[in-house]
């Protein structure tokens, strides 16, 4: 079957007609822009070298919003010295300097290099094929490089460009390598371009789900534990319960059944699995206990084929649906972790599929709708699909690579999505389909992974009766709909930049009696409020009504109820809701109604009307 080369699904009603944003295309989407960006990293490098003659230039190619170089320079670069290089590369730009391809033997330019005394270079120039290319900025500056390029630095608009930062970086990605420094920038067609860049990237800044985490008590990482292990305080532990309770409800819904699993297995398992094969890096050591090495999990998948393989199923019992919140351990780099989105101990939403090959289109369609439906109730609706076919490290045959293949493909054209092809990015075990979302500031996180797998079954020695009385191997599904919930907690976070929907709030409804009379009856209400499930609490600090309300807004309570005597005397609260306005005097009865239905039907805010002007 073809594989069609297609974009991404949006798949939400329209919103209302609004100037359109500033468009902001990714490298590998413009070849302009690509062009622009690569040699904006020469001009880069020719300016360091200008300014800094000792530095010893590696690498510097393009990334989908900018451009980087890594240099071996004795001293560090400073901010100071990132503003003088951004300057010199203003003038180079300037100069209208062609930039010219050469092709040269690879004796010619070992002798170029040696003269330049560039040994990166050299090393660079031992792994590459013929033809060997350099290209050349004016008379004075050249790089080995494959392009493309502009033609003439006057392509490159010098008032749409801006070095961002240095980091350490080693050489080859090896830490036994010397370590270089890294210069980052960003460059467009156009300033406007730059300057929307630049506000995104603010906004980005505003939303950091670490400072979040910090300034609402959500969660932590304590060093004291270890690096990449989550700590969730009451609020972000009230909140997760909340996700995980509608993902179970949901689950229960489309014909799951949940299962819960042990955090370690003998090695042995993960030697049958294939994990100690293919997946060894990322596991933890194993630990000797009672004479036998035991492994932590960095997957849910063998044991739930264990527990399949428990009893000997009937072709009658297929599809079985299979699901967990189990955590999983994997070993990340000190340098990689970052906050949640990247941690050693997390917790998966698997869940795996046992089912009979014609079985597959069905059952992958209904992951999709199951991944709408889910993905959807947290305001994630546009989506970019990926299928990703098989790597070159892989187990398995054609035949079975082929049938997997065409089983995604079936369902997502079933489903009406499409879908764009990642050649050779599949698991070693099989083909998948990964769901990326986009989030309130255009960035696309990875999400969603759904995989047919061959590879278990066989392993295992898998089957089921089929309706001859034979034993046949199922198809097994692998799907995780979050991916973590450490993972998607944090995109979440920057998504909502920290204002959460009511329903999801760990707070909802913050009381603020006005002086020490009204207390009695906020106690009242407050008790009326929790037993309809609502999570309220009473303002306890004695502080004036300003700085209470002010405090309230910085912790993003959805709603603040001002209680003064009127209040009492009405039966009613003030309200201020943080997505809805001032909503007036409302009564505790009205409030309850709305709370209770929009914890139910999970809305972004209470749904009553302001009071008429």
């Amino acid at each position: 079957m073809p594989l069609p080369q297609l974009g991404s699904v949006t798949v939400s009603a329209t919103a209302a007609v609004e100037t359109p944003p500033v468009a902001l295309p990714k490298t590998s989407e413009c070849e302009q822009l690509l062009k622009i960006r690569h040699s904006m990293s020469h001009v880069l490098a020719m300016a360091v070298q200008k300014l800094f003659p000792k530095a010893q230039v590696t690498i510097g190619p393009w990334t989908e919003t900018g451009f980087y170089y890594d240099f071996d320079n004795p001293e560090p670069f400073t901010e100071a010295d990132l503003k003088a290089i951004q300057k010199e590369m203003g003038k180079i730009i300037g100069r209208r300097l062609p930039l010219e391809r050469l092709v040269v033997t690879r004796a010619e330019a070992e002798q170029k290099i040696k003269a330049q005394n560039e040994p990166y270079k050299l090393e660079i120039l031992a792994g590459l094929q013929e033809p060997i290319t350099l290209y050349t900025l004016g008379e004075q500056w050249w790089d080995l490089c494959a392009g493309p390029h502009v033609a003439n630095t006057s392509e490159l608009n010098a008032k749409a460009f801006e070095l961002e930062s240095v980091a350490g970086a080693y050489w080859r990605g090896d830490e036994t390598k010397p370590q270089l420094q890294r210069i980052y920038g960003t460059a467009w067609q156009t300033p406007e371009q730059l300057a929307e860049y630049k506000h995104r990237k603010a906004e980005a800044l505003r939303r950091d789900h670490r400072r979040l985490g910090s300034d609402l008590n959500l969660f932590s990482i304590e060093d004291e534990a270890g690096a990449g292990l989550v700590f969730w305080h009451p609020r972000g532990a009230r909140m997760r319960l909340l996700i995980e309770d509608f993902w179970r409800e949901a689950h229960f819904a489309a014909g799951y059944e949940l299962l819960y699993t042990p955090h370690v297995a003998d090695i042995s398992l993960w030697q049958t699995s294939g994990h100690l094969d293919f997946y060894r890096e990322s596991m933890f050591g194993p630990m000797k206990v009672d004479e036998r090495e035991y492994q932590l999990k960095p997957m849910n998948c063998p044991f739930h084929v264990l527990t399949y393989a428990n009893t000997l199923h009937s072709y009658r019992e297929l599809p079985i649906r299979w699901a967990e919140l189990g955590t999983v351990y994997r070993y990340e780099r000190p340098g990689v972790m970052h906050g949640l989105m990247r941690v050693r101990g997390f917790t998966q939403d698997d869940a795996h599929v046992f089912c009979l090959p014609e079985q597959i289109g069905d059952e992958i369609l209904q992951v999709l709708d199951l991944t709408e439906k889910i993905l959807s109730s947290f305001d994630f609706r546009n989506y970019e699909i990926n299928l990703s076919t098989r790597p070159e490290k892989s187990i398995g045959d054609d035949a079975v690579w082929e049938l997997a293949t065409n089983g995604l493909i079936e369902a997502l054209d079933r489903k009406g999505w499409s879908y764009k092809i990642d050649a050779g990015g599949g698991a070693f075990y099989g083909p998948k389909i990964d769901l990326k979302i986009e989030d309130a500031i255009g960035r696309m996180w990875q999400c969603s992974t759904i995989q047919l797998d061959f590879n278990l079954p066989e392993r295992f020695d898998l089957h089921y009766v089929a309706a001859d009385g034979s034993r046949q191997r199922p198809i097994m599904i692998h799907r995780a709909i979050f991916g973590s919930l450490e993972r998607f907690f944090g995109i979440m976070t920057e998504n909502y930049a920290g204002d959460f929907p009511f329903w999801l709030a760990a707070e909802q409804i913050r009381l603020l009696p006005v002086t020490d009379e009204v207390r009695p009856y906020a106690e009242s209400v407050l008790s009326q409020l929790k037993q309809a499930g609502i999570r309220a609490s009473i303002d306890q600090s004695g502080d004036r009504l300003g700085k209470m309300i002010r405090n309230g807004e910085q912790m993003k309570i959805p709603v603040l109820a001002v209680i003064g005597f009127k209040e009492v005397e009405l039966n009613a609260l003030s309200l201020r809701s943080r997505r809805e306005g001032d909503l007036g005097s409302v009564a505790v009865d009205e409030l309850l109604v709305a709370a209770i239905s929009a914890n139910r039907d999970r809305q972004a805010g209470l749904g009553l009307s302001r009071p008429a002007s």
